[in-house]
C-alpha cells in the first residue's frame, strides 16, 4: 500500500468586514485534503483491471481520491469567536498600556508581522517586491493598512474600548459603497440602507454637541478626545475598506503574505519616520507595558490567523456575522477589566451598527449562493 494524495485542496476565500485572504495551496488541518491508501501500482495480478477502486474512496478509481469528510460542524465559527476573542483582548492591553504613542506600538505589531510572514514568503518562493503591475496595488494596500492600523490603536487608546469596536464594525457597509464607486459592483436600496442604519450608530456613539447638547456624559477624558478618537475611528474604517476594495482588484494574482508583507514594511517605515518627527520613539516604562506589547503582538497574529482558518472552512457570509461576537466581547471586557459600563447611546448604536453589518453580510452571502447554484445549472 503506498500514499496517494487527492484532488486540488480548495479553500474558501477570504471576505468582506474582516481583511485576509487565503493563501493558495494546500492546508494542514480542517476541510484539506487528506491522504488516502490505495494499491501501489503493478502489484495487482496480470489481467487485473487498470484502475481499481480504492476502498475509502466510495468507488472512484485509483488514484484518484475522495476528499476528506466535511470538517466538524461549527469548527469555522468557533475559530471566528476564537479570533474575535483574540482581537478584544489585544485592544484591551492597548487600554492599559500607558505612556506610549499608538504608532509606537503599531511599529511593533508590524515587527510581529514580519516575523511571522519572512518565513512564508521564503518557503512560497513569492519574491519580496511582487508582479511588477501589481506593486502599485500593494503599495496602496500595505499604505492604507498600516494607516487604519494606526488611526485604530489612536482611537482605542482615546476612546472608550466598546464605542470604537462598534465603529470599525461599519467597515462592510462601507466596502459596498466603495466597491460601488471604483469597480463598478451592483450598489441595491438595501445597501443604502444599511449604510444609513451605520452612519445613525456613529452618530449615536459620538454624540456631536449640536444634536446631543454641551452635556455629553458616558465619555472617556474630554469631548475633544472624544471627538479626535470618533473621526480616527471613522478614518481608520475607511482605510480599512479601501485595502478590501484592493485586494479585490488585485484578487489571487498575489500570494497571501506577499500582501501582509508590504502591509508590514510599509507600515514599520511609515511609524518609524512618524515617531522621529514627533520625538515619541522611547521604550516602555515599566516590564508590566512591555508584556502588553508583546502579547498585543502575538494575539493580533493570532486573531488574523484563526479568522484566516475560519474563512477556509466555512462561508464568508457566517464567518462576517459571528464576528459581530467582538462587539460583544468589548463590552464585557470594558465592564470587568475597565470598571465602564457603556452608555444606552452606546448600546443604541451597537445595536444599529451591528445590524447593518449583519445585514451586507447575509445579503452578500445570499447574493453569492444564487450565483454558485447558476453556475451550476
Amino acid at each position: 500500500m503506498v500514499p496517494c494524495q487527492g484532488g486540488e485542496g480548495d479553500a474558501a476565500p477570504a471576505a468582506g468586514g474582516q481583511e485576509p485572504e487565503v493563501p493558495p495551496g494546500r492546508e494542514d488541518g480542517p476541510g484539506a485534503v487528506q491522504p488516502c491508501l490505495c494499491p501501489a501500482p503493478g502489484v495487482e495480478a496480470a489481467g487485473a483491471e487498470e484502475r481499481r477502486a480504492c476502498g475509502c474512496c466510495s468507488g472512484m478509481s485509483w488514484p484518484f481520491c475522495c476528499e476528506a469528510p466535511a470538517a466538524c460542524p461549527g469548527l469555522g465559527l468557533f475559530y471566528t469567536i476564537l479570533s474575535a476573542f483574540l482581537f478584544s483582548v489585544a485592544s484591551l492591553f492597548l487600554k492599559k498600556i500607558e505612556d506610549i504613542h499608538s504608532v509606537e506600538v503599531s511599529a511593533f505589531r508590524c515587527v510581529f508581522q514580519m516575523a511571522f510572514v519572512l518565513p512564508g514568503l521564503i518557503y512560497y518562493k513569492t519574491g519580496f517586491l511582487g508582479p511588477k503591475d501589481k506593486r502599485i496595488f500593494l503599495f496602496f494596500r500595505g499604505f492604507l493598512g498600516s494607516t487604519a492600523m494606526v488611526l485604530l490603536y489612536y482611537a482605542y487608546q482615546v476612546m472608550p474600548l466598546a464605542d470604537t469596536t462598534v465603529i470599525t464594525f461599519t467597515s462592510p457597509v462601507f466596502t459596498s459603497l466603495l466597491a460601488w464607486i471604483f469597480l463598478k459592483e451592483k450598489y441595491s436600496p438595501w445597501d443604502l440602507l444599511f449604510t444609513l442604519f451605520a452612519i445613525t450608530g456613529v452618530i449615536l456613539i459620538a454624540r456631536p454637541p449640536f444634536l446631543f447638547g454641551s452635556r455629553v456624559t458616558g465619555i472617556e477624558g474630554s469631548y475633544t478626545d472624544h471627538l479626535k478618537g470618533t473621526i480616527a475611528a471613522i478614518a481608520s474604517t475607511l482605510s480599512a475598506a479601501s485595502t478590501i476594495v484592493i485586494l479585490r482588484k488585485v484578487g489571487k494574482s498575489v500570494h497571501y503574505f506577499l500582501s501582509i508583507w508590504y502591509y508590514a514594511v510599509i507600515g514599520l517605515i511609515g511609524c518609524v519616520i512618524v515617531l522621529f518627527v514627533l520625538n515619541e520613539w522611547r521604550l516602555p516604562h515599566c516590564g508590566r507595558d512591555r508584556v502588553f506589547l508583546i502579547l498585543i503582538g502575538l494575539l493580533g497574529l493570532g486573531g488574523q490567523i484563526f479568522v484566516t482558518k475560519a474563512l477556509q472552512i466555512e462561508k464568508a457570509g457566517p464567518v462576517s456575522i459571528m464576528r459581530t461576537m467582538d462587539v460583544v466581547f468589548a463590552f464585557i471586557l470594558q465592564i470587568l477589566f475597565l470598571n465602564q459600563p457603556p452608555t444606552w447611546w452606546t448600546v443604541g448604536g451597537a445595536l444599529c451598527v451591528v445590524a447593518s453589518s449583519c445585514g451586507t453580510a447575509i445579503r452578500k452571502w445570499r447574493h453569492s449562493v444564487k450565483k454558485a447554484k447558476q453556475r451550476e445549472i
